[in-house]
C-alpha cells in the first residue's frame, strides 16, 4: 500500500460556499438549517444547536451549498479563518452553509470524506492552510488555496477508512467525556447552592423545608441553626498585598495570574528584591482575592497551601482572614465562588475604564450565611471536595483523550504508525 504526496485540489471534486437571504438569517428566519462560522469548532467538531435558518424557497433556489453528509467544512474567513469541522447529520434532511464556509467532497477513487478530514485538521496541514491566510483587517481565504496545499495520501482508500475510524474512536470517547464532565458541572452547581442555603445536618442528610426548620432572613430562607451577618462578623480582618517592582530575582510574589480554580499555585510566578514584613508572608489555608482587574477577573480567588516558604502577594491581591472559631477558610473561598456571592458583591465594585475594583471593606459588607457549627461547615466543604473530585478525575481523562488524538493523528496522517495490521483482520472476518 503506497502512500503518495499531494496537493488537496487535486483530490476534490467539489469546493463551493454558500450564501444567506438579503439581511442574513436568524434562527427563527426560516426551515432549512444554514451553518456558518460560528458553527465551526476549534478542536474539529460541528455544532447544531441553535443553528441560523433559511427558507426553503431559498434553499431550493440555491446553485450551491447544499449539504450531504460527512461534507467537511472550512470556516473561509474571520477571526477564526481555517477551522475545519465535518458535517455528520442522521436525519439527511436539507442543510446549506453561508457565504462563510466552503464545503469540500473528494474524488471518491482518490480519497475519503473521513480522511480528507482529518488530514485537513492535522497541524502540518493547519500550517499550510494558515500561510495561505491573506488580509490583516479581515482575513480570509481564496478558493485557490487548495491548489497550495498537500498532504500525505495512502493510495488505498481501505487504509484511509481504517484511519479515520480509529480517529473517530478516539473522537466519540472525547464528546462521550466531554458530556459526562458537562453533566458533573451542572450537578456541582446544583450542590453548590443546595450546600450554601441549606446546609447538612448532624446525620450527614441535605437539608429540606420540608424536613427542617428554616426562618425568614435579609437573604432569603435560611436553616435557623445559620447566622446571616455582614461577612465582616466572619472575616474581622483584610490585608493588601506588598506594592513593588517585580523582577526575577528575590521572594516569590503571588499574583491574579496565580489564582487558578480556587487555588493559589505557583505558574508564572514574579518575585521582588524588597524586604517583605513577616505579616505580609501568606500562611497555609489564607484565602486570596483578586480586588481589581476586569469584570471577568476581579473576586477570583484562591487558597495559599503552603507549597514554599517566603512567599508575599501582591498589592491587588488581599487576604481574607476568617474567625477561626467562625467559619472555615475552605467554605470561605466555596461562598465567595457561588454565583450569588459573586453577583452581590459586584454591587459594591467600583468601575473604572479599564478595570473594576472591589475595595475589601465594601466586600465585608456583603451579607452572608453560615452553619454556627464548625462541624456542618467541614461537611459541606467535605462533600462539595467530593463531587470536584469526581469532576477531576474525567477532566484528566480528557486532557488524555486530546493527547491521545494529537499523537495518533501526528502518527498515522504521516504513515509512521500503519494500520495495516487492522485493516487485514477486519478483511479476515469478512471473508
Amino acid at each position: 500500500m503506497t502512500w503518495r504526496t499531494a496537493n488537496i485540489a487535486s483530490m476534490l471534486v467539489t469546493l463551493e460556499s454558500g450564501s444567506r437571504p438579503k439581511g442574513g438569517a436568524t434562527v427563527d428566519s426560516g426551515e432549512v438549517p444554514s451553518l456558518g462560522g460560528e458553527n465551526i469548532l476549534s478542536d474539529g467538531r460541528v455544532m447544531l444547536e441553535r443553528v441560523n435558518r433559511v427558507p426553503v424557497a431559498f434553499y431550493s433556489r440555491m446553485s450551491k451549498g447544499h449539504l450531504s453528509d460527512l461534507d467537511v467544512l472550512i470556516n473561509k474567513d474571520g477571526a477564526q479563518t481555517g477551522k475545519i469541522g465535518l458535517y455528520i447529520t442522521r436525519d439527511h434532511g436539507p442543510a446549506c452553509i453561508n457565504e462563510h464556509l466552503f464545503l469540500l467532497r473528494g474524488h471518491p477513487d482518490q480519497v475519503t470524506q473521513g480522511y480528507l478530514y482529518y488530514t485537513l485538521l492535522s497541524e502540518v496541514v493547519q500550517r499550510q492552510i494558515r500561510a495561505e491566510i491573506t488580509g490583516s483587517a479581515q482575513p480570509g481565504l481564496k478558493s485557490g488555496f487548495v491548489n497550495n496545499v498537500s498532504a500525505l495520501i495512502p493510495g488505498d482508500t481501505r487504509e484511509q477508512d481504517m484511519i479515520a475510524e480509529v480517529l473517530a474512536t478516539v473522537d466519540r470517547a472525547i464528546d462521550e467525556t466531554a458530556a459526562v464532565i458537562a453533566k458533573q458541572q451542572r450537578i456541582k452547581t446544583g450542590l453548590m447552592q443546595d450546600l450554601l442555603t441549606c446546609g447538612i445536618d448532624e446525620d450527614g442528610t441535605l437539608r429540606t423545608e420540608r424536613t427542617h426548620d428554616f426562618t425568614d432572613s435579609p437573604i432569603g430562607r435560611v436553616p435557623v441553626e445559620w447566622e446571616v451577618a455582614p461577612l465582616s462578623s466572619f472575616v474581622p480582618t483584610a490585608e493588601y498585598g506588598i506594592s513593588t517592582s517585580l523582577g526575577e530575582t528575590g521572594h516569590p510574589v503571588l499574583r491574579m495570574n496565580n489564582l487558578s480554580e480556587s487555588e493559589a499555585e505557583l505558574s508564572d510566578l514574579r518575585f521582588t528584591d524588597a524586604p517583605v514584613p513577616e505579616h505580609l508572608w501568606p500562611r497555609p489555608g489564607d484565602v486570596l482575592f483578586n480586588r481589581t482587574n476586569s469584570w471577568q477577573h476581579v473576586g477570583r480567588t484562591g487558597i495559599w497551601r503552603g507549597q514554599i516558604e517566603n512567599a508575599t502577594f501582591a498589592s491587588y491581591l488581599v487576604r481574607l482572614n476568617p474567625h477561626p472559631e467562625k467559619l472555615l477558610s475552605e467554605l470561605l473561598n466555596l461562598w465567595l465562588n457561588w454565583e450569588r456571592t459573586q453577583i452581590a458583591m459586584r454591587r459594591y465594585a467600583t468601575p473604572a475604564v479599564q478595570q473594576v475594583n472591589i475595595n475589601p471593606t465594601n466586600l465585608r459588607m456583603v451579607l452572608a450565611a453560615f452553619p454556627t457549627c464548625l462541624k456542618e461547615q467541614q461537611a459541606i466543604v467535605d462533600r462539595f471536595a467530593a463531587t470536584r473530585v469526581v469532576l477531576e478525575t474525567y477532566q484528566v481523562e480528557l486532557k488524555k483523550l486530546h493527547a491521545l488524538r494529537r499523537g495518533l493523528m501526528a502518527d498515522l496522517l504521516s504513515g509512521d504508525r500503519r494500520v495495516t495490521a487492522l485493516l487485514g483482520e477486519r478483511e479476515a472476518v469478512t471473508a
